[in-house]
């Protein structure tokens, strides 16, 4: 305070001596360029339009990432739902996806496969029983001659049957030798079954059926008329049969049956139903002096037709 109260009694009273005139005169001068020296104002329109060029700047550059991210997305979800293997390359790396376009399996040439793996007995796989239909049909077509008048039917090519039993055959008298049976069916545009024996890579003997049967009644299962080659190992006449012996049992059904049996030597056997057919096998232990014996049963466990009383049926082994 004291200090303060001096500096202002020498302003007031004049100089005192030299160094104070220069003293009062300095601070005269600091203080009045205090009091004239302004800061230069900010140029704002400049800073403004450095700041607004700086934003364009930068959301360009973000808008240029994000098209580049847009880029890529559709390649990748590409890759991702195409279900291709890994080896695709993605747009995205830069190197162009293979173009190939999806193949288209080639039809198949064989036939169908039957309703239930139990048609296909003793090994005997899809493929196997395929290339026996066809050495049989190629059979068939060698003997088949045009001077034949009415000409026999052509039977057609493989892929238009369904295999529907293939089974071991046993040989006798009249056919030595072991096989296996192909049965096959077709349904259009001509119905046609046909029951083949192949031994080895070579087909040996044929048997068709062509037509609906037109047998009278009204039967709701129709036992194969030939299909005794299947279940028939030999002629009572020709001595005792091998045993344990591979049989097979066919027929067709309408649509009022929902199951089928087949007895044959004591045992019964479910038969498969395939397409307006059915179609059963088993082993035989025993002799037997009887053909095998079929039921028919409806949705509701009816029985709607039996073997044994119908006349048109051969019951006794001949």
């Amino acid at each position: 305070m004291h200090h303060d109260d001096t500096y202002d009694n020498k302003r007031e009273g004049g100089p005192v001596d030299g160094n104070g005139d220069f003293e009062v005169n300095l601070r005269d001068h600091l203080t009045l360029g205090a009091a004239t020296v302004r800061p230069s104002s900010a140029p704002l329109p400049e800073i403004l339009r450095q700041g607004r060029a700086e934003q364009r700047r930068r959301r360009l550059t973000i808008a240029g990432a994000a098209l580049t991210v847009l880029a890529l997305v559709p390649a990748t979800a590409i890759a991702l739902g195409s279900g291709e293997p890994s080896s695709r390359v993605s747009a995205a790396s830069g190197t162009t996806p293979p173009t190939t376009a999806p193949q288209t399996p080639p039809p198949s040439t064989g036939p169908a496969a039957p309703a239930t793996p139990g048609q296909l007995a003793d090994g005997i796989d899809l493929q196997s029983a395929a290339t026996g239909l066809e050495q049989c049909l190629a059979m068939d077509a060698e003997h088949r001659s045009p001077e034949v008048t009415p000409p026999r039917q052509d039977l057609g090519k493989a892929s238009d049957y369904r295999i529907l039993l293939a089974q071991h055959s046993t040989g006798n008298d009249n056919s030595p030798g072991n096989g296996r049976f192909i049965v096959a069916v077709k349904d259009a545009p001509v119905p046609i079954r046909l029951i083949c024996t192949v031994k080895g890579d070579k087909a040996s003997d044929l048997n068709t059926s062509v037509g609906k049967d037109d047998l009278p009644g009204d039967r709701a299962v129709v036992p194969d008329m030939n299909g005794g080659k299947l279940y028939l190992q030999r002629l009572s006449s020709e001595g005792p049969w091998k045993l344990p012996y591979r049989w097979g049992n066919i027929g067709t059904v309408d649509s009022r049956v929902a199951r089928v049996t087949v007895t044959y030597g004591n045992v019964t056997a479910e038969a498969a139903l395939d397409h307006g057919w059915f179609a059963a096998t088993g082993t035989l232990e025993q002799r037997v002096t009887q053909a095998p014996q079929i039921k028919g049963y409806d949705a509701e466990g009816k029985q709607i037709y039996d073997s044994d009383t119908d006349k048109y049926y051969d019951k006794p082994i001949p």
